[in-house]
């Protein structure tokens, strides 16, 4: 992984953090808020939540405002983390300036993204898995299957938030200047 694009930002007028990132999926109420929430964790223990501001969306609109999946929240819960408070939102155009890294759940998202997003944002648009674990591959969605298929997402998606912010750690606690 490349250098990051280090800044100071202003987040709900109090917080400062030097990077921002989004978690992305279709609908924003399975993989993107299960991400976000296993992200969460992995700062919080890695001593970075101070240092990096989070947030999940949706390509698609039909669940905007709604909570996440039932079943990502149970699954989430099982192992200690709290989703149930995150709503869902759809990706908006100040998204690709206001984030530094912009995380595809899978390659139609990805792609989805890349149509919408200003050409010179592209370079903040990444496959998940691709960028996390080297693999070209899709965080398969669970929405039509059943628990056991959420439960897999998960552990896809704690092995790679636990390589970010493994990397992040690294890159965030460098000296600057």
């Amino acid at each position: 992984m490349g250098k990051l694009m280090m800044k100071s930002s202003v987040l709900d007028g109090k917080e400062k953090a030097q990077l921002q990132v989004l978690f992305v999926c279709l609908g924003n109420i399975c993989r993107s808020p299960l991400a976000e929430g296993i992200f969460r964790q992995g700062l919080a223990e890695a001593q970075l939540a101070d240092l990096v501001a989070v947030d999940s969306a949706g390509t698609g609109d039909w669940h905007q405002g709604g909570a996440p999946d039932p079943r990502s929240v149970e699954t989430a819960a099982r192992h200690g983390v709290d989703i149930s408070g995150q709503r869902a939102r759809q990706v908006r155009i100040d998204d690709y300036d206001r984030y530094d890294m912009i995380f595809a759940m899978d390659r139609s998202n990805e792609a989805t993204m890349r149509a919408r997003a200003p050409s010179s944002r592209h370079d903040r648009i990444f496959l998940f898995l691709e960028h996390t674990l080297g693999s070209r591959a899709d965080v398969p969605d669970p929405y039509h299957g059943g628990a056991e298929g959420f439960e897999d997402v998960y552990q896809l998606l704690r092995q790679g938030c636990t390589e970010l912010v493994s990397r992040l750690g690294g890159e965030l606690r460098q000296p600057r200047g």
